[in-house]
């Protein structure tokens, strides 16, 4: 960029242009202020640096003359730039004055125009408002007949029509059904004509469709009364008209049950027949004409029973099946039915509840069922009161229990073939215990009857045979596990604990050992039975508390066996009121069982005993069934024996040893007398090895 030098000549031609009567102070005052303000500009300044630019694109040169010059150019730039402009701007004028001389032309036709239209308007303004009105009443006439024509489609019904609906000479099909939703349609939408101004209309129209849906669902009713008269059950294709039937018939809950009733009937009057028939045989199906009636097998009770039974839980789920296909499939379209259909039968209302196909279901199986039910009952009842085998009438009624448990999920819990069921079991179990009770008042209490082999007489050994019996229908029953403990208590006092009573009260008349033998042959084999069932601890537990009690019995006496035989008895007498003082001890020298002679005979008495004494002790007990227990009580009695013997001899070896240091030999007439063990000479190593 060029600079500029401030020009000094330029001082002097101001001093020649200016006023020369200012004085030399203020022009220095003057060249001051504008030095001043030439240094006091800066040259970062946006207008000094576009200036600079200016000056640097006119491409001057910095010269002296340039400066002085630097004026009267630019303004010589700024006039020549405003006259092109002028010029420029007349051209634009002379423009305008011939767009106005145009517009001034238009003006004038558009007033011409204007007056040309105003005549017009008013000479053709009649014409147009007479025509306005012409065609304002062509679209009301328009509307009317449209909205007469729709409502002649929507709410009027033409005879044919109206002959399908009511017709009985006239077939159900398909468009039954839909001029049926379409009348619905109808006497729904004439709520709406009942808000309006005019409602005789709309009570006129309501009457009208009102008789035609009774007359309507009427002849549905009738026709679904007839093909419930021919309906084969177990074909599924008959199934699809009777449940849209039925469905567009829950809208009359009054005739809705009644469809359901006459069905309960007509199934149940079937179902009847053919439990009769598979009773007798007389219906059965050609291609089964070798299998037997259910009567043919009545002389096995149980089994007819089971018969009866299986084919009552067949036809019971075969008519589940065949009810879910007409009720439950469609459950919630009726349910939505019978909801709108007690808006019109509020009477036919007897509860708030929903429609619930399941509970619908079972209840019309279980009245289906009630024919069958009857029949069952009947014949159930005669074989149980026709045989008095407590087991018989036991696995009935756990039969009668297992088909309950099943036919409870296909029927409900509320249901009377539930209730018949559980009389049923209930007279099962009062003739089973009945028939424990009459076992149980014949069996004889008096020893006289105890076998001779003291082993468990025939009627325990029977009751045992029937507790098993019975176990094994309880555990076919599949019972609840909690339920388990307290059954097998309860069967056990049932069909046990009289018997075994009576065992015990045969034995009170009894001597030992042979009641406690007899006893524990009793109870022992009861036990076995027990355990093999895997019965409550408790009970067990009791059982072998009696056992060990006669057992223990069994041990005293033999007991007493070894010390009576063995002569020790004699010895064991005369030495328990004395202590181990010396002069007790002593004394032992002056008792009568301790003289010489007593005392070698009783050694000979033991030494006769000892060589046979396990054989002699074994012949109490061979009656015993159990030959370990025996061997048990025999060892333990024998072991009791040998501590009596230790006591024995340990007086007499103490005696020996006190009479050995005594010197007071006085009190003896024939001296001092000879040692007790030189004449009793049996140890009980001895006595442990012999009797081991």
């Amino acid at each position: 960029m060029n600079t500029f030098d401030l020009p000094s000549d330029g001082f002097a031609d101001d001093r020649d242009n200016g006023d020369s009567s200012q004085s030399q102070s203020q022009r220095v005052t003057a060249l001051s202020s504008k030095i001043t303000s030439i240094l006091s500009t800066p040259y970062t300044d946006a207008e000094i640096r576009e200036a600079f630019v200016l000056l640097d694109g006119r491409k001057v040169q910095n010269t002296a003359e340039t400066r002085r010059r630097l004026r009267v150019d630019a303004q010589k730039d700024v006039l020549d730039c405003n006259g092109a402009i002028v010029r420029d701007f007349a051209k634009v004028a002379d423009q305008l004055r011939q767009v106005g001389i145009l517009i001034s032309g238009l003006n004038q036709c558009m007033q011409d125009i204007k007056g040309h239209v105003t005549i017009a308007n008013q000479e053709t303004l009649p014409i147009l408002q007479e025509a306005d009105g012409l065609l304002q009443q062509k679209r009301e006439v328009e509307s009317k007949q449209q909205l007469l024509r729709a409502f002649n489609q929507h709410f009027s019904l033409p005879d044919e029509d109206l002959a399908i609906l009511t017709s009985s000479t006239i077939p159900m099909d398909d468009q039954f059904f839909s001029l049926l939703a379409k009348v619905n349609k109808v006497h729904d939408d004439c709520q709406v004509l009942l808000g309006s101004e005019d409602q005789n209309l709309g009570l006129e129209l309501m009457d009208q469709t009102t008789r035609i849906l009774n007359s309507a669902y009427e002849k549905l009713s009738r026709w679904i009364h007839k093909e419930f008269k021919t309906l084969d059950i177990e074909n599924p294709r008959a199934y699809a008209s009777i449940r849209h039937g039925l469905r567009v018939l829950a809208a009359r809950p009054s005739l809705f049950q009644e469809c359901l009733d006459f069905f309960a009937v007509a199934r149940e009057h079937n179902l009847s027949e053919a439990f009769y028939g598979a009773l007798t045989g007389s219906n059965l199906p050609n291609d089964n004409r070798n299998a037997k009636p259910l009567e043919y097998y009545a002389y096995d009770s149980l089994r007819f029973v089971g018969d009866m039974l299986a084919w009552l839980h067949s036809a019971t789920i075969s008519e589940r099946e065949s009810l879910e296909m007409l009720f439950v499939a469609g459950g919630q379209e009726i349910a939505k039915g019978l909801l709108q259909g007690l808006e019109s039968e509020p009477w036919s209302q007897e509860d708030d509840q929903m429609f619930d196909g399941k509970k619908t279901l079972e209840s019309l199986i279980d009245r289906d069922m009630t024919g069958v039910s009857k029949a069952l009952r009947q014949r159930i009842e005669q074989v149980i009161k026709s045989d008095d085998d407590p087991v018989l009438a036991y696995k009935i009624a756990n039969l009668i229990s297992f088909y309950k448990v099943t036919l409870v999920r296909l029927v409900g819990s509320q249901s009377s073939l539930l209730e018949n069921l559980e009389t049923l079991k209930g007279s099962a179990m009062q003739k089973y215990r009945v028939s424990m009770n009459d076992y149980a008042s014949a069996i004889p209490t008096d020893s006289g009857h105890v076998p001779p082999d003291l082993g468990p007489p025939d009627f325990l050994i029977d009751a045992l045979a029937r507790l098993q019996d019975i176990l094994k229908s309880y555990e076919a029953s599949h019972a609840a596990p909690e339920c388990r403990k307290a059954d097998l208590v309860t069967i056990v006092e049932e069909a046990l604990d009289p018997f075994q009573k009576s065992c015990l009260q045969m034995s009170a008349e009894l001597k030992e050992p042979s009641a406690s033998v007899f006893v524990v042959n009793c109870l022992t084999i009861v036990r076995s039975t027990l355990q093999a069932q895997d019965f409550p601890a408790s009970k067990i537990a009791d059982l072998e508390d009696v056992i060990d009690d006669h057992s223990a019995k069994l041990i005293d006496y033999q007991h007493a066996f070894f010390r009576q035989t063995s002569g020790l008895q004699t010895l064991l007498v005369a030495i328990a009121p004395l202590t181990d003082s010396e002069e007790d001890l002593l004394m032992l020298y002056k008792l009568d069982a301790f003289q010489p002679q007593q005392l070698a005979d009783s050694s000979q008495v033991l030494d006769d005993f000892l060589p046979s004494a396990i054989m002699d002790a074994g012949d109490s007990l061979k009656r015993l069934r159990d030959h370990e227990m025996a061997g048990e009580i025999t060892a333990e009695a024998a072991s009791r024996f040998c501590e009596d013997f230790d006591q024995v001899e340990e007086r007499l070896v103490a005696a020996d040893a006190v009479l050995e240091a005594s010197e007071n030999v006085q009190d003896y007439e024939d001296g001092k007398p000879a040692p007790l063990r030189s004449i009793f000479q049996r140890t009980s190593g001895e006595i442990r090895v012999l009797l081991s």
